[in-house]
């Protein structure tokens, strides 16, 4: 009789464990997968649901925190990619993207939160695979463990992250001109 109810209690533990390090993460991956606040509170909670139904078959297999970064990456994308169905040509290459600043006065485009507001931006706007390594660099998730949890090569996910810092180096510089 120990057997489900230990499992349970190991699984309750994991996600207590997984929750609390992790639950930061989970938020600000939400907010990069989803523009739309009362959508985006849905996706963390499907986020945090899937992450407990996930330690039933957890095995140790790799580290918590990719196991954590593994499940919430895989729930945003098919969270995106229903998202894409419903409003296909919403997405674009990193080559297609031009973000208007939609900012009146310099000041204002100095402010932190419009720095924010356009980089939540482009990211809504990226498609779901780069959106994912983007949004694993910004959690300073490394190239190899990064590549784990996408099934990219790590070579890959180095050319995806320069190719996206060029791009917010060349849309921040050409948004903040005068």
């Amino acid at each position: 009789m120990s057997g489900p109810v230990g499992q349970s209690e190991r699984q309750d533990a994991l996600y207590a464990d997984a929750a609390a390090a992790h639950g930061g993460m989970i938020a600000r991956l939400s907010a990069g997968y989803e523009a739309d606040p009362a959508l985006r509170e849905d996706l963390e909670q499907e986020i945090h649901l899937q992450l407990w139904r996930s330690f039933a078959s957890f095995a140790g297999q790799c580290s918590l925190s990719t196991w954590v970064h593994r499940i919430a990456h895989n729930v945003g994308a098919r969270h995106v990619q229903r998202a894409v169905r419903t409003k296909p040509g919403a997405f674009v290459d990193l080559d297609g993207i031009d973000i208007a600043d939609g900012r009146a006065g310099p000041e204002e485009r100095a402010d932190t939160g419009a720095t924010l507001e356009r980089l939540y931006g482009l990211i809504w706007r990226l498609r779901p695979i780069d959106r994912q390594v983007l949004l694993l660099h910004l959690e300073e998730v490394d190239a190899a463990a990064s590549a784990e949890i996408t099934g990219l090569t790590p070579g890959a996910i180095a050319t995806r992250i320069h190719r996206i810092k060029a791009l917010l180096a060349r849309q921040f510089a050409e948004g903040n001109r005068p």
